[in-house]
């Protein structure tokens, strides 16, 4: 019975030895992108580390904004190489979390997640981001301070107001501040404004918003880098 058994032992040693096994240096990769940068670019390594050749059956990102490659459809054992995964920065800011999923033939390890993390740099801290008043309020001017991020430079800010309902001045405070006075023409009437907020000589474009409200409160208003939907119409309230 040893004899059976010991052959049996070894048949299954050297077929464990001869699957393919593909090592990923990591699955996980953080990066910190300078303020211009237009992309974030994460290197996903790996090696099979078996004897057995690995098939890619396919890699999708998780998002658009999101591309990935990689250098070879199959691989052989012994041989390295790496998935890119390219995320386009656009006007995104703040933290982004893009993912990227493998497929290969791979038994039991078929899919294995890629996640790529980019610290993006606030060009501009907007606060608050909604000023309001009741309707029937006193016109009274309200302020949003707008700060720029320690990797930017901005010297002048423009800000527009959507419709002409509101006015709105810019103050250079000095050390990278700005202050933006809002004024309604008068509170008589419910209605809203998107205010466009752009540092000069920059393509990124922020938004606050101004309204005139019959609520009790004031909804928190949703602004960002990329454009929210248009206010609504007078009669309507609304990232």
């Amino acid at each position: 019975m040893k004899t059976p058994i010991l052959a049996f032992t070894l048949s299954l040693i050297m077929c464990l030895g001869a699957r393919a096994e593909l090592k990923w240096e990591q699955t996980s990769i953080e990066l910190h992108p300078a303020a211009n940068d237009k992309q974030a670019v994460g290197h996903f390594k790996y090696e099979n580390t078996g004897k057995t050749p690995v098939h890619f059956k396919s890699v999708h990102p998780s998002c658009g904004c999101t591309t990935a490659q990689t250098q070879k459809d199959t691989v052989q054992g012994g041989e390295k190489g790496e998935i890119t995964a390219t995320f386009n920065i656009g006007d995104r800011t703040g933290t982004q979390i893009k993912t990227v999923t493998v497929e290969t033939d791979e038994s039991p390890n078929q899919k294995t997640v890629l996640t790529l993390k980019a610290e993006i740099p606030q060009q501009l801290e907007i606060t608050p981001n909604f000023v309001f008043w009741k309707q029937g309020d006193k016109a009274d001017t309200k302020t949003i301070n707008v700060k720029v991020g320690k990797d930017f430079s901005v010297k002048h800010i423009k800000v527009t107001s959507s419709t002409p309902d509101f006015q709105t001045k810019v103050e250079d405070i000095g050390s990278g501040q700005f202050k933006i006075d809002v004024k309604p023409q008068d509170t008589n009437k419910v209605t809203a404004s998107m205010l466009t907020i752009q540092p000069e000589d920059s393509q990124k474009v922020f938004y606050a918003t101004a309204r005139i409200t019959n609520a009790p409160t004031a909804p928190v208003a949703p602004v960002g880098p990329t454009a929210p939907a248009r206010p609504s119409a007078p009669t309507g309230q609304t990232h």
